[in-house]
C-alpha cells in the first residue's frame, strides 16, 4: 500500500480506479477505530457504482499510518479537518472531490467543507456526529468494557499497528468530561455543497436528531433513514449505501 507525508508523519492510502471516470472523485474518511483495510471491499464497490476514482487512507495513528505521540485532544476532528485533510488532498492533488465519511469521518467532512475555505463537491455523511449525546457516551463506555473483556483487541490489531493507541485515543477522549461540550452545529449553514446523510434506525452510537440537525442547519441535504442498520451503512446495509449514493451523484454530476 503506497504512503504520502503530511508535516506530522507518513499515512497510507490506497486508490480504487475506474476506467473513464468521472469527476469529481471520491475521498473517504473513516471512523474513530477504522483505516484502509477495515472498509474491507466497499470502496471497490463504490469505486465501480459510481463510475468514479475512489481514494481510501488511514488517518495519523490509524492502520499503518504513522503514530501518534500524544494524546487526542476534543478538538481532534478540527485537526484532522483544517490540517491534515488539507495537506492529504495537495499530496495527491485532489481538487473539489466529493468526502465519504462514517462516524467521526463524517464530522471531519463537514467541519472541512465548513471552515477549510476549500471547494467541496458533495458530502456523504454516514452516522456522523454533530454533538455528543448520551447514547454516544454510553455505547462508547460499553465498548470499553468490551476491549477488555473480549477479543475485540485481537480483531482491531489485524488493521493498526498500534491497536492500543488507536482505541484508547478514540475512548478516552469521547469520555472525557471536556468533549461532552463538542459541538459543530454552528459550522453547519456555512456548508454550501449538497449532503447526503445516512442514519441507521437502530443505530447505537447516536440518534436521528444527528442527521435532523444537519438538515434544519445546512442548505441543502437529502437524508436517507436505513432500517435494520446500526451505527455502520455501509456495512449493515451497502446495496442501499451503494444505490442512494448512486442515484444522488449521477444527478448532482
Amino acid at each position: 500500500m503506497p504512503f504520502t507525508q503530511l508535516s506530522a508523519g507518513q499515512i497510507e492510502y490506497e486508490r480504487f480506479e475506474v476506467p473513464q471516470a468521472k469527476d469529481p472523485a471520491v475521498v473517504m474518511l473513516h471512523e474513530g477505530l477504522g483505516s484502509v483495510s477495515l472498509w474491507k471491499d466497499f470502496p471497490a464497490r463504490l469505486a465501480k457504482a459510481l463510475g468514479r476514482n475512489v481514494i481510501a487512507y488511514s488517518r495519523l495513528g490509524y492502520g499503518r499510518s504513522e503514530r501518534l505521540l500524544a494524546p487526542r485532544n476534543p478538538r481532534y476532528m478540527h485537526d484532522e479537518a483544517l490540517v491534515h485533510l488539507p495537506q492529504f488532498l495537495d499530496r495527491l492533488e485532489i481538487e473539489s472531490p466529493i468526502l465519504f465519511g462514517h462516524s467521526d469521518g463524517g464530522s471531519i467532512a463537514l467541519i472541512y467543507a465548513a471552515r477549510s475555505g476549500r471547494s467541496v463537491a458533495g458530502i456523504v455523511a454516514l452516522a456522523p456526529h454533530v454533538m455528543v449525546e448520551d447514547i454516544s457516551v454510553s455505547s462508547i463506555r460499553a465498548a470499553k468494557v468490551t476491549y477488555e473483556t473480549t477479543n475485540l483487541r485481537e480483531k482491531l490489531a489485524r488493521h493498526h499497528d498500534d491497536v492500543d493507541g488507536v482505541f484508547w485515543g478514540w475512548n478516552d477522549i469521547w469520555l472525557h468530561p471536556d468533549f461532552r461540550s463538542w459541538n459543530i452545529e454552528a459550522d453547519l449553514p456555512r456548508i454550501a455543497c449538497p449532503i447526503l446523510a445516512i442514519q441507521g434506525e437502530q443505530d447505537e452510537y447516536g440518534s436521528m436528531q444527528q442527521i435532523d440537525r444537519i438538515a434544519s442547519a445546512a442548505p441543502n441535504v437529502e437524508l436517507l433513514r436505513l432500517d435494520q442498520c446500526r451505527h455502520s451503512p455501509h456495512r449493515d446495509q451497502p446495496d442501499a449505501v451503494l444505490s442512494a449514493m448512486t442515484s444522488w451523484t449521477d444527478r448532482l454530476w
